[in-house]
C-alpha cells in the first residue's frame, strides 16, 4: 500500500512550471493536477492493463492456449496497422497497435514459461512425486511460515530457489527450474540469495497458475556448496550491523526498526505485528518505493542545497537508491521498486514535465512482461493501485479540501485517502473488509516514517565502521519508531476500525455498487447531513452504549478461559488490576489481548501445566507490559525426549527474563486475593505413558483445584485416561466448575467426570481444528452426567463469575441473560 517512487522520486526534484520557475517539494508530496493525463498517457495505461490481464489469465492455462493468444493478437495489431488509415485516429490507432502488440508479447513468454515449467527432469519428478538429491541457488530471502499448531516449537519455512542440477535414473542432470523450497529448521533462516546448496526431498507439482516447475519437501538440513554473492554478503553485513545498533533500544523498537528501514522481521514483536495489520500498516514493513523516495528525496535535497544542476541530482538519486538497494538486499520486491524509481529519477533528470500516469504505465508494462508472476501477486497490485490512486485521486481531492484547510493539511489527508481508496478494492480480494481506521493511523504514523527510514539507513552504513556512532544515531530513530508503534497499538483497537465485507468477486461487485450510492449521497447536502448523523449516531452506540451492555471485565468475575484457538489460557482472579494466568496459549497477540481486556497489569503467578506450544507459545504476550512473580511448571522426566527439550527451552527462557521458576509439588497452596490455588497433580512417582504423541507430557500436566467462597474448579490441564485414573485412585476434590482436560479429547475416564460433579464444563478448542476436539463422545458423556458446556470456539472467552454466592458462566458471545447458572 505503499505509495511508489513515481510520486514521490518527482516531488524530491524541481519540476519547472510555465512561467519558468521552479517549485521543490517533498518527498511524498505530488504536483500532478490531476486534470487531462495526455494521450501518451492514456496510450501506454491501455497496453500496461491489457498486458496486467493476459498475465493474469493465462499462466492457468496450458501453454498451447498461451502461444494461440500470443498468434492471435499479433495478427490483430498486424491487422490494425495494414487496414486502418493514418488520419486524425492515429494516436488511437497507435494505441491498439501497442495493447495488442505487448498483450501478445505477454502471451507468449507467458506460453514459453508454462512450457518450460511443465517439461523436464524436475516436472517429471513432481508429476510422479519421486525423491531425489538437487543443487540448488536460493533466489530470495527465506520466509518463515506462521505456526499452524501442533505439540512443539518448529522453524518451518518457504524458500525461493532455482534447481541447476538433479539427479536421475539415468544420471544427472543440469538445468535451471523455478521451485519453491518448504523446509525445517533453524539453518535454513540463515541462507542468503545467491547462495548454492544441495538438498535431498520429496517432488510435488505446484498449485496451478505458479509459474513452478515443483514445491520441493526438503528433509533435513542444507549442505551449503558456495557462500552468498558479494552484493548479498555486503548486504547480509550491512543488516547484521542494523540489528546489532538496535539492541539499545526497547524491545519493540529494536524489532520495528529494521522492518521499516530493510524489510527485516525477523525480531519483531508479535503484538506489534497484529497491530500494524489491524491499523492498515503492514504496508510500512515491506520495503517499497516509498522507502526509495524517502533517500532519493534526501539526496536530491542535499544536492540542491550544493547546487548541483537537476541531470546531477538525478544521478545522486539513482546512486542514493542503488545504495539503499545494496542495503535492503536485491530481492525481486525491491529491484521493484528500484525499477519504479529509476524511471521517475531519469525523467527528473531529463528536466521535461512528466506524466506520472504514463509513468507508471510504462513500469507496469515492462515489469509484467519481464516477470509475469507479478500479475498475480497482491503486493505488485497494492503498490501500483496506491500509486495511481495518489497520482489521479489525490490532487483533486487536495483542491476541493484546501477551500477549507491549509494546503499541507489538505495534502496529507488526500494523499492517505486516495491510496486508501484506490487499494480497497485489492483488499476487497484479499481479506474481506474494509479499513477505514488506516486513513487516520498512516496520517498519523506518517510524519515518523521518513525520520525512521533515513535514520536508519544511516546506522545501517555506519555501523560496520563504528559501532559507537550507530547506536548514537539509531536513538533518534528509536523515538520515530516509538511513535508508529504508540499509533498503531491506539488505533488498531478503534471501534469500527475494520469493517467486515463479503470477500472475493463478490464483495467486489458490492463495492462496485455501493461507491455510486456513497457519491451520490455527499453530493446533497440534506442526505450528506442525514447520513453523517446516522454514522455519529454509529460510532457513539458502539463507543459508549456497547462496552455498557457487555462489561469488561465482567462484574465479579473469578475465572476467565480466554479464546485463543486451539490451546489453552485461563486467568484466575487475583484482586484488582491481577490475575494467576494458567497456560498461556499458542498465539502471544490473542492471550495478550485477553489480559488488556481484563484489565490484567500484574501477574503474581503464571501456571504453565505442561510444555507443549498449546499451552506455552503465547508467554510473551502475558510478559508484555506486566510484572510477573513467579513461573510454576511440571517437573521433569517423562521419558518424551521432545517434552524435555521443550522444557529446557521453557527455562532457558525464564532464565533470560531474570523469573523465578518452580517445580509443581502436590499439596503447594497459595492464595491470591479470592482465590486459593492448591496443586493435586501431577504425582511425582507416577510416571504415565500413554497411547498417541506427547501422551507422556500430557500426563505429566500440572493440576490445580481453585476455591472461591462462591464455589470451587478443576483446572484439569491436558491429562488423559491413564493420569485421570491415577488422580481419581488419589482421591479427587468435587468443583462446580470442570475445565475439561486436553480440549475435550476421546481419551477420557467417565467415572473422572462423574467424581469431579462438576454442574458446567468449559472447553478451550479452536474453531474447525484439525483434532476433531471436542469428540463427540466427550460431550455425550458430560450432557449424560447433566454437565452444562461451554466451548470458547463457539462462546469467546468464557467468564466464571460470583453471582449473588453462586458460580455463573458468562459468555462473550450470545450469553444467556444473567449468564449460565451453575448451582441454585
Amino acid at each position: 500500500m505503499r505509495a511508489g517512487p513515481v510520486a514521490g522520486v518527482e516531488c524530491a526534484g524541481d519540476t519547472e512550471r510555465p512561467d519558468g520557475s521552479g517549485a521543490s517539494g517533498k518527498a511524498g508530496g505530488f504536483r500532478s493536477s490531476g486534470k487531462g493525463w495526455g494521450a501518451h498517457a492514456a496510450h501506454l495505461l491501455l497496453p500496461a492493463a491489457a498486458s496486467w490481464v493476459t498475465a493474469l489469465v493465462l499462466p492457468g492455462c496450458p501453454a498451447a492456449t498461451g502461444a494461440v493468444v500470443a498468434g492471435l493478437t499479433a495478427a490483430g495489431a498486424l491487422a490494425v496497422a495494414v487496414l486502418v488509415r493514418v488520419g486524425r485516429t492515429a494516436g488511437w490507432r497507435n494505441a491498439v497497435i501497442a495493447t495488442l502488440g505487448c498483450a501478445a508479447a505477454v502471451a507468449g513468454s507467458v506460453a514459453f514459461r508454462v512450457h518450460a515449467a511443465g517439461t523436464g527432469p524436475v516436472a517429471e519428478l513432481a508429476g510422479r512425486h519421486a525423491s531425489a538429491v538437487a543443487e540448488a541457488v536460493v533466489t530470495d530471502d527465506p520466509r518463515e511460515v506462521a505456526r499452524g499448531g501442533g505439540l512443539f516449537r518448529r522453524e518451518s519455512f518457504v524458500v525461493p530457489a532455482r534447481i541447476e542440477s538433479v539427479g536421475t535414473g539415468t544420471g544427472r542432470v543440469t538445468l535451471r527450474a523455478p521451485v519453491l523450497l518448504f523446509v525445517s529448521g533453524a539453518e535454513w533462516r540463515s541462507l542468503l540469495p545467491s547462495q548454492r546448496v544441495e538438498v535431498s526431498g520429496r517432488f510435488g507439482p505446484a498449485d496451478p497458475g505458479e509459474l513452478l516447475a515443483a514445491v520441493v519437501l526438503v528433509r533435513g538440513t542444507p549442505r551449503v556448496l558456495s557462500g552468498p554473492s558479494w552484493e548479498q554478503r555486503a548486504a547480509g553485513a550491512l543488516r547484521s550491523g542494523l540489528r546489532k545498533a538496535a539492541e539499545v533500544l526497547p524491545p519493540a523498537q529494536r524489532g520495528l526498526l529494521p522492518g521499516l528501514v530493510v524489510g527485516d522481521v525477523s525480531r519483531m514483536d508479535d503484538q506489534v505485528r497484529a497491530d500494524f495489520k489491524a491499523a492498515g500498516l503492514s504496508h510500512l514493513l515491506a520495503v517499497s518505493g516509498a522507502n526509495l523516495a524517502v533517500v532519493a528525496g534526501a539526496a536530491v535535497a542535499m544536492a540542491r542545497m550544493a547546487g548541483l544542476p537537476l541531470a546531477a541530482r538525478a544521478m545522486l538519486a539513482i546512486s542514493a537508491m542503488i545504495a539503499f538497494s545494496v542495503v535492503a538486499r536485491p530481492s525481486p520486491s525491491v529491484l521493484r521498486a528500484l525499477l519504479m524509481g529509476g524511471v521517475a529519477a531519469v525523467a527528473l533528470g531529463t528536466g521535461r514535465s512528466r506524466d506520472g500516469v504514463a509513468a507508471l504505465s510504462a513500469t507496469v508494462l515492462g515489469l509484467i512482461f519481464f516477470v509475469p508472476d507479478l500479475a498475480r501477486s497482491y503486493g505488485f497490485a497494492l503498490s501500483v493501485f496506491a500509486t495511481a490512486g495518489i497520482l489521479v485521486l489525490a490532487p483533486r481531492w487536495r483542491d476541493r479540501l484546501s477551500t477549507r484547510m491549509p494546503r499541507w493539511a489538505a495534502e496529507a489527508i488526500a494523499v492517505a485517502a486516495a491510496a486508501q481508496a484506490a487499494v480497497t478494492p485489492v483488499l476487497v480480494l484479499m481479506s474481506g473488509q474494509l479499513a477505514p481506521v488506516a486513513i487516520p493511523a498512516n496520517l498519523l504514523a506518517g510524519p515518523a516514517v521518513a525520520p525512521a527510514t533515513l535514520l536508519g539507513f544511516a546506522v545501517a552504513l555506519v555501523a560496520p565502521l563504528h559501532m559507537g556512532l550507530a547506536q548514537l544515531l539509531v536513538r533518534p530513530a528509536g523515538l520515530a519508531t516509538g511513535w508508529i508503534i504508540e499509533v498503531a497499538g491506539h488505533t488498531a483497537g478503534l471501534p469500527l476500525g475494520v469493517l467486515p465485507w463479503p470477500g472475493g468477486v463478490t464483495g467486489l461487485l458490492l463495492l462496485a455498487a455501493a461507491v455510486p450510492l456513497a457519491v451520490l449521497v455527499l453530493r446533497h447536502r440534506r442526505i450528506r447531513l442525514i447520513a453523517l448523523a446516522t454514522v455519529a449516531g454509529l460510532v457513539l452506540a458502539v463507543t459508549v452504549a456497547a462496552p455498557i451492555v457487555t462489561r469488561r471485565p465482567p462484574r465479579g468475575w473469578l475465572l476467565v478461559a480466554c479464546d485463543v484457538g486451539q490451546g489453552d489460557a485461563l486467568l484466575v482472579a487475583a484482586g484488582p488490576g491481577r490475575a494467576v494466568v494458567v497456560d498461556a496459549g499458542p498465539d502471544p497477540v490473542r492471550v495478550d489481548r485477553c489480559l488488556r481486556s481484563m484489565g490484567i497489569g500484574e501477574v503474581p503467578l503464571v501456571i504453565l501445566t505442561h510444555p507443549h506450544l498449546d499451552h506455552v507459545g503465547g508467554l510473551d504476550g502475558v510478559f508484555r507490559g506486566r510484572a510477573v512473580g513467579a513461573v510454576l511448571v511440571t517437573p521433569r522426566g517423562t521419558g518424551d525426549d521432545a517434552g524435555e527439550h521443550e522444557g529446557m527451552r521453557l527455562s532457558e527462557d525464564l532464565a533470560r527474563r531474570g523469573v523465578v521458576e518452580w517445580a509443581a509439588s502436590p499439596g503447594v497452596s497459595w492464595r491470591f486475593g479470592p482465590s486459593e490455588l492448591t496443586v493435586i497433580g501431577p504425582v511425582a512417582e507416577a510416571s504415565l505413558t500413554g497411547a498417541g504423541k506427547g501422551a507422556a507430557v500430557n500426563n505429566a500436566s500440572v493440576v490445580v483445584h481453585v476455591r472461591w467462597a462462591a464455589g470451587s474448579a478443576l483446572l484439569s490441564g491436558d491429562i488423559e485416561t491413564e493420569a485421570q485414573t491415577e488422580l481419581l485412585r488419589r482421591g479427587l476434590p468435587p468443583a462446580e466448575i470442570l475445565k475439561v482436560p486436553h480440549h475435550g479429547s476421546g481419551r477420557y475416564d467417565p467415572a473422572f467426570f462423574a467424581a469431579v460433579g462438576a454442574r458446567a464444563a468449559l472447553i478451550s478448542v479452536g474453531a474447525d481444528n484439525d483434532y476433531g476436539h471436542p469428540a463427540p463422545s466427550t460431550l455425550a458423556t458430560l450432557y449424560r452426567l447433566g454437565v452444562r458446556v461451554h466451548r470458547t470456539d463457539l462462546s469467546g472467552d468464557l467468564a466464571v463469575v460470583d453471582s449473588g454466592g453462586a458460580l455463573s458462566v458468562i459468555p462473550q458471545r450470545s450469553a444467556p441473560a444473567g449468564g449460565a447458572p451453575v448451582r441454585d
